[in-house]
């Protein structure tokens, strides 16, 4: 009991940094490009947990190293190039919405990399989510979906990441405690993000300009709580909770998404509200008990 309480916690913890880190996107792409914020975010992170580095790389199992910087790989640094070039061009909360498609690749990947089979119960609670997600996405003011297409893609390529790196950290890097697992992965998935920054004109900015500093501000804090401190709950909760309860932590993201846009002045009409029901039924019903039903 003490356990699932503890899941359903960090369930919730987990959706509201997430959920707030769309808005943290946006506001870092106010005084820098995509690849810089992106990049800002992924050496920030690293910079956090360079302390663990030492510890991380005497736990983890050398043939393991490979998988954990392939872990960080889709599971931090391209996502977050992904979702910054996306944010260049939809809404920030729309990018929150639309991250939720996430445990939909969970099952895809498990059953086509993984041979993991999902219970038709899951399978079930999952695509209620989804059609919720739909349904939030169509309720969107002056939606074109051709002009937003490419940036859609960028987010569907996300979290087809997210998804693979999900059955990636259960399967194969579950006995590796999970602060060595993100430390390891951040560190060296920074030095990348670093080689980007170099090459994004980022040096060459007028550090003196107020816009400039709280980018690099907003970016770094999304680096350091969004990045290091959610990975390090996430892989706790994918251990403790398996794959795809832990994947349903993006159902949860459009409801502080859509918050954050209704206090920057975003209209929440009945249609959201609807759709962000349906999201709560499909998230339940993928995670209740089966002995449930017999009471």
């Amino acid at each position: 009991m003490e356990t699932k309480l503890g899941n359903v916690l960090l369930f919730i913890v987990l959706s509201f940094i997430w959920g707030s880190s769309f808005i943290l996107m946006k506001a870092g792409l106010l005084g820098l490009n995509a690849f810089q914020v992106a990049s800002v975010r992924i050496i920030a992170s690293g910079l956090v947990l360079v302390p663990m580095l030492y510890k991380s790389f005497k736990v983890v199992p050398t043939n393991k190293i490979p998988l954990v910087f392939l872990s960080g790989t889709l599971g931090s640094l391209l996502p977050a190039y992904l979702f910054c070039i996306a944010e260049t061009g939809i809404d920030s909360s729309l990018a929150g919405m639309l991250n939720a498609l996430t445990p939909i690749f969970v099952i895809i990947t498990g059953a086509l990399f993984f041979k993991s089979i999902a219970s038709w119960q899951k399978v079930i609670g999952v695509l209620i989510a989804f059609s919720g997600c739909i349904s939030l996405f169509l309720s969107q003011a002056n939606l074109s979906l051709g002009s937003n297409l490419w940036y859609l893609i960028f987010i569907i390529m996300a979290t087809i990441m997210y998804g693979y790196n999900v059955n990636l950290v259960q399967k194969h890097l579950k006995g590796i405690p999970s602060l060595q697992i993100v430390s390891m992965a951040l560190a060296l998935n920074a030095i990348p993000a670093l080689i980007v920054l170099a090459y994004s004109g980022f040096f060459k900015l007028d550090f003196h300009q107020n816009q400039v500093l709280y980018a690099i501000g907003f970016s770094c804090l999304l680096g350091a709580v969004g990045t290091s401190l959610a990975n390090i709950l996430f892989y706790i909760l994918i251990k403790n909770a398996g794959a795809i309860f832990s994947s349903m932590v993006t159902y949860g993201i459009p409801f502080v998404a859509i918050t954050w846009g209704y206090f920057f002045g975003e209209s929440v009409g009945l249609m959201k509200i609807v759709s962000l029901l349906i999201i709560l039924l499909g998230v339940y019903w993928a995670n209740r008990n089966p002995s449930d039903q017999k009471h």
